[in-house]
């Protein structure tokens, strides 16, 4: 007589399966529509989570599938490695979701300058929906004193003109983009800034001066005398022209206003790099934030200190801390 042996099965190890494959696979097509497609953050973060709760259920499921098998060798152990794996993806970017929200100051927002913060041009707007946060107060300023004590701005030996080229260069090559700018005519070469009045009134009394010189030298001194050419205007006049709520920048000072998105999850930060000339130096402040929530996980103190040792790195030689 034969005597067939069945092996139990483990359905619990086959459902953990299914359930870390489907939060594997919710996992990716949310990814895939933040990172690329039209997901805004809010919803991209509550969708993560939703997708870790079928991933955390397929954890002991596949534990009682392996536990089964090892005392009465039910099938369902390789099903149960595979739950493992496929839920580990989900469960670890929670995980460290988690541990940088409580390992990292509750910030959103921070500067190099805490004393004059770097302004944003226009103010990014976004709805927060259920991720509100507080506006930025000084006791939040001291708490990023704290936290991030080498985030400090440069001070240049070098033009206005040379290193704003290579703040342009750098932010470049850091996936930075420019969305306004104030000021950029200080950058050019042969700009001229326009005349105060003090100015044009010792301009008139030179003339006069020019003009007693003629007559006492017999030339006449009435008619027209040719003038020079009217100069075009320059970008800080047709700023004032297109845009009069926009007050000019102060002389020597550059303001660019840049956004950016995290490599990995698209994540989408605000920045502001305000520059300043000053005797023989320009000085340099950034201010990042991120777009959405009262939290940056501390990407933007990552975004700022990559950017000005980028930039430490252009300016080789003419770098200093502020």
């Amino acid at each position: 007589m034969i005597v067939r042996y069945d092996r139990p099965v483990s359905p619990s190890a086959f459902l953990a399966r299914r359930l870390a494959l489907f939060s594997l696979v919710m996992l990716v097509v949310v990814f895939l529509a933040h990172r690329f497609g039209p997901l805004k953050t809010p919803d991209f973060v509550a969708l993560v989570l939703v997708a870790a709760v079928p991933a955390a259920f397929a954890v002991p499921l596949a534990l009682i599938g392996l536990v089964r098998l090892w005392f009465v060798g039910a099938l369902g152990g390789v099903a149960s490695a595979w739950a493992l794996v496929l839920a580990a993806p989900v469960l670890g970017l929670v995980g460290y979701g988690t541990f940088l929200f409580y390992q990292k100051p509750l910030l959103y927002d921070v500067s190099t300058d805490l004393n004059d913060v770097p302004a944003f041009i226009a103010e990014p707007l976004a709805n927060q929906q259920f991720l509100p946060r507080p506006p930025m107060s000084s006791a939040m300023r001291a708490l990023q004193t704290e936290a991030y004590p080498g985030l400090t701005g440069r001070r240049y030996d070098g033009g206005l003109d040379r290193v704003f080229e290579a703040v342009r260069t750098v932010a470049d090559a850091n996936r930075l983009r420019v969305v306004a700018s104030r000021g950029e005519e200080y950058a050019l070469p042969d700009f001229q800034p326009p005349a105060t009045p003090a100015g044009e009134a010792e301009e008139g009394a030179d003339l006069g001066a020019d003009a007693g010189a003629a007559a006492q030298d017999g030339l006449p001194t009435t008619g027209p005398l040719p003038g020079a050419r009217p100069e075009p205007p320059s970008p800080a006049e047709l700023a004032a022209v297109s845009d009069p709520s926009l007050p000019p920048e102060p002389e020597g000072t550059i303001r660019l206003q840049l956004e950016t998105r995290s490599l990995v999850f698209g994540l989408p930060f605000d920045a502001v790099i305000r520059l300043r000339e000053e005797a023989e130096m320009t000085l340099i402040d950034m201010r990042v934030a991120s777009r959405f929530g009262a939290h940056d996980l501390g990407f933007s103190d990552v975004i700022a200190e990559d950017f000005l040792r980028a930039l430490d790195a252009e300016l080789l030689g003419i770098a200093g801390a502020n």
